[in-house]
């Protein structure tokens, strides 16, 4: 499937971005941070038998221009997102995740971000798991109860849930 952007903007866009278009056009490599907000605004549907591929058009329904003293603001939380997005790590024996390298030099040791990136890997490994065993055919009602201890157990262990806070199978406040 493919993104398309539409070139043309949104009018609350364009109203927005009207005040840096000289300052954009007299500063190369000039760089603005923005909050933008797309709009799907189009898509094929070809036949089954097409060789076409799927694409969809997006357009910058509006935009946000960050003042100066607010850009590191911005980045902060456009790094925040990237984190979580492309957070990964290994599950240990013991249930705890371990983070790669590379996510855990994205969290700059801020441990806000550090637990955000854990979570998001164990989220995804525990989402592969749940897709695995889904493809799994003719599991018996043992089987898959067995299955979903196995994820409440995990998913439990990812948040730190002590045990003796568990009351009748359900979390404790």
């Amino acid at each position: 499937m493919k993104l398309k952007i539409d070139p043309k903007l949104g009018s609350a866009a364009e109203a927005a971005l009207e005040p840096y278009v000289a300052k954009l056009y007299t500063t190369p490599g000039l760089r603005i941070m923005a909050i933008v907000e797309l709009k799907q605004d189009d898509k094929n549907s070809p036949a089954p038998d097409s060789e076409a591929g799927l694409w969809v058009k997006a357009r910058i329904a509006s935009v946000e221009v960050a003042r100066p003293e607010q850009e590191d603001t911005i980045r902060e939380a456009q790094r925040a997102l990237f984190l979580q997005r492309t957070a990964t790590g290994t599950l240990t024996e013991d249930g705890q995740v371990e983070l790669a390298e590379q996510t855990l030099a994205l969290t700059g040791g801020m441990l806000h971000a550090i637990e955000a990136a854990r979570l998001t890997a164990s989220m995804k490994h525990w989402g592969a798991y749940i897709r695995r065993v889904n493809r799994t055919e003719q599991l018996t009602m043992t089987e898959l109860r067995h299955e979903l201890d196995t994820v409440a157990q995990g998913l439990t262990e990812a948040l730190d849930h002590a045990r003796d806070d568990e009351v009748d199978g359900e979390a404790g406040i």
